[in-house]
């Protein structure tokens, strides 16, 4: 069947009339409505249907492998520091919607810690009838003397952002009863957090408070114990076309203050902050990241900043004190500056010194800076971390700021001063530093910084490392640069073999994400491991035919990410969007240039901006990939801004209403781009039901298109609870990877195994 012309947006060339742009017609927009019972029939049917392609003998077992690395019980249990207590969320075979518990610190250090559990959560959903998703706890801080107790647990009816805070206690193990005046907030996109004991701010879109057109809260309000949302006094409003509205307070001792941010963009927001019971907007441009540490106030601008004549360029981190700069100071001083290497990823606070986590080519580098000392190529002098090794991800980060430093000083001959054993470290500048590789198992490592003669010291311990779920040492990492369309040189990672045969004839994986400033950096996955690089057949067939050996994994550093900083995302943004889609096709072409696979052996992979990357390697260059496969995506960008949260996707893409825009934005539209008479390469797509961020209904409309126009080899499936990340527990998160690689390996290695 052949889809009829007016179902594409004009060709090339042609311009519309100034103003907003019509909209092609959509011969499936019957399948926006979520939830019709119509709808979801069509995604029944296509589900048994992919079910019966991909889910044989061979699949199963993967997925059995899969489940196994997931639910593995000797993985790191990652843990943060409130008090007196070490915090984790667990997940395993047994407990598949997870434990919050909590431990010591001498029994965490111990390797087989005695774990207090607070909340199980499969537990909860049984007795409650509700199949919650736990997405994280905030604490009440105590008072002096006083332990952590009282906490707003964040829990997901479905796994979609939307969520429900409740009161808990963590000593009795109960939940407030609202009854008495426990606070319970109904389920809703926004955030809350504690003003005090008794009162609660909070910007949320329940009780029919306003949202914004991206379907995020437009006010927050100061809740009293006891109050309704819709009765409490608004604090904070913003317009209904910006992105959203946050409040929080900061109530570290010394330094309690309350900010209100008005995100007008995903890139541009003001933050306020309260003073003398009226907000007074931080004086800096909308499109610089601001964060607060007791007396300092950082600055990192996504655009050159322009300052009294000075230029900061954008990706810099600047300092001033707090209320100098409230008071009209403009003075900064200029913590790091980027070079065309090397860019800043996150920062972090110990009590007394700021840790910069850095990539120099993709490959992580730390910096410990210290406020008393100046330097000589920042004004804060910094010593590097020596704990960075090549091709690796290592990222520093404060175990408890407010904790008691203790001694930060030498002691007196240069030395460091021992921590006696069997003692936790004085916590206020402890770090913990965890690195990983695509080879390398995660490591968590903690760390205690003091200053010495020669600059600050650091004496590390390492606390846990990640099993090996697959022979790594059979393989190695290398990292290549393509070159784009434009000249630009473009980085990406490849895990292979230590003997691969530069024959083309490898099954390639190609990830990419490009967007947002995301960076793709170097990760350990025991999944991709198992499913993908010792991937075989028992198929009976010559040693240097695809069925006998594994797959090879790439991993595309494109434009948009943040791998160089803002410059490098904003190279691909909006009318420049192409730019992205060029040097993912360059590193493909690269790939099979090099002799490492060909068209018929490379597939590529990618989720939410991701699907919309790979939507384009569809739709674009089908010519070069063997297979795709298309998660939870952007692909109808006529409509995305109607759809879900796509509203607040503005600044990253475009707005498709202005006609102008739709001009550049519909030749990266794959909904829109689709043609008769094209090899379309074998395509999987999928997404789930209660994606409250994307949404399941571009991906329903690509695919029942595709299938309309009579394009073989297309299949959909869409899981019915999971949210933006298609899986709410490990068992959802195995069955997803495992289509998706079974999918993938089918396609490009052969179907002699099926």
């Amino acid at each position: 069947m052949t889809t009829t012309a007016a179902a594409h947006p004009p060709a090339s060339g042609a311009a519309f009339p100034s103003g907003k742009a019509p909209e092609p017609t959509d011969e499936n927009i019957w399948l926006e409505e979520i939830y019709g019972e119509e709808q979801l029939a069509w995604v029944r049917e296509q589900n048994a249907r992919t079910e019966d392609l991909l889910e044989d003998a061979d699949y199963a077992a993967l997925e059995s492998r899969i489940l196994e690395v997931l639910d593995s019980t000797d993985k790191i249990a990652m843990v943060g520091k409130h008090g007196d207590w070490y915090y984790n969320f667990w997940r395993d075979g047994k407990n598949p919607k997870g434990l919050w518990r909590r431990t010591t610190w001498e029994s965490y250090r111990s390797g087989s810690p005695e774990w207090d559990v607070l909340l199980d959560v499969d537990a909860l959903a049984a007795a409650e009838g509700e199949e919650w998703v736990f997405h994280g706890a905030n604490f009440l801080r105590p008072a002096p003397g006083e332990a952590h107790r009282l906490a707003l647990l964040a829990l997901s009816p479905d796994g979609g952002d939307a969520n429900r805070y409740r009161e808990f206690d963590v000593e009795t193990r109960t939940f407030a009863d609202p009854a008495s005046g426990g606070f319970d907030l109904p389920t809703a996109k926004g955030n809350a957090s504690w003003l005090d004991r008794d009162t609660l701010l909070v910007a949320t879109t329940a009780e029919e408070l306003p949202m914004t057109s991206s379907s995020y809260a437009r006010t927050a309000v100061r809740l009293p114990r006891g109050g309704s949302l819709s009765k409490a006094e608004r604090i904070f409003e913003i317009p209904e076309d910006h992105m959203m509205a946050l409040v929080a307070h900061d109530s570290t001792p010394g330094y309690e203050r309350t900010f209100a941010m008005d995100w007008i963009s995903f890139f541009n927001k003001n933050t306020s902050v309260l003073q003398d019971g009226s907000w007074v907007v931080i004086d800096a441009p909308t499109d610089v990241n601001l964060s607060v540490h007791r007396e300092w106030l950082l600055f990192r601008p996504q655009g050159d900043w322009h300052v009294n004549g000075t230029t900061y360029g954008a990706g810099s981190l600047l300092a001033a004190k707090f209320d100098d700069y409230l008071a009209g100071s403009s003075e900064l001083a200029v913590l790091f500056t980027p070079d065309a290497r090397t860019s800043l990823q996150s920062w972090s606070w110990t009590r007394n010194f700021l840790l910069l986590n850095l990539l120099q080519d993709v490959s992580s580098e730390i910096r410990v800076l210290d406020p008393e000392r100046p330097g000589t190529d920042s004004a804060w002098a910094f010593t590097l971390l020596d704990a960075c090794p090549p091709l690796h991800d290592v990222n520093a980060y404060a175990v408890d700021d407010e904790d008691d430093a203790g001694d930060s000083e030498d002691d007196g001959t240069g030395g460091i001063v021992p921590v006696p054993e069997g003692e936790a470290p004085g916590a206020g500048n402890d770090f913990w530093l965890v690195a990983t590789g695509f080879t390398t198992p995660s490591t968590l490592t903690r760390g205690t910084l003091r200053r010495s003669g020669e600059g600050v010291v650091s004496e590390h311990e390492v606390i846990r490392t990640s099993p090996s779920y697959f022979d790594d040492s059979a393989y190695e990492v290398q990292q290549h640069f393509a070159v784009s369309d434009d000249g630009t040189r473009v980085p990406y990672f490849q895990v292979a073999s230590k003997d691969l045969v530069l024959d083309g004839q490898n099954p390639t994986q190609l990830s990419g994400y490009g967007g947002f400033e995301v960076s793709r950096t170097p990760s350990y996955s025991g999944a991709i491991g198992r499913a993908w690089l010792e991937r075989r057949t028992d198929a009976a067939t010559d040693e240097t035919d695809a069925h006998t050996r594994g797959g090879v994994y790439v991993v595309a550093n494109i434009r948009g990410g943040g791998e160089y900083g803002p410059s490098w995302h904003r190279a691909a943004l909006q009318e420049k969007r192409h730019r992205a889609y060029e040097d993912f096709a360059a590193v493909a072409r690269d790939l099979v240039s090099r002799g490492v696979t060909s068209r018929e052996r490379l597939g590529c992979v990618g989720g939410s901006n991701g699907g919309l990357l790979v939507g384009n390697m569809l739709t674009r260059y089908p010519e070069l990939f063997g297979a795709v496969s298309c998660g939870v995506p952007l692909l109808d960008m006529r409509r995305y801004t109607k759809l879900s949260a796509g509203y607040s996707w503005i600044a990253e893409y475009g707005d498709p209403d202005v006609a102008e825009e739709w001009e550049f934005i519909r030749t990266f539209s794959p909904y829109h781009l689709l043609r008769d008479g094209v090899e379309y390469p074998e395509t999987f797509i999928w997404t789930a039901t209660s994606d409250d961020r994307v949404g399941p209904v571009q991906a329903r409309k690509m695919a029942a298109r595709m299938q309309a126009m009579g394009i073989p080899n297309v299949w959909f499936h869409e899981a019915l609870e999971g949210g933006h990340a298609g899986a709410s527990d490990n068992r959802q998160a195995a069955a997803l990877q495992s289509r998706s690689q079974h999918f993938l390996w089918r396609s490009l290695a052969g179907r002699s195994e099926g």
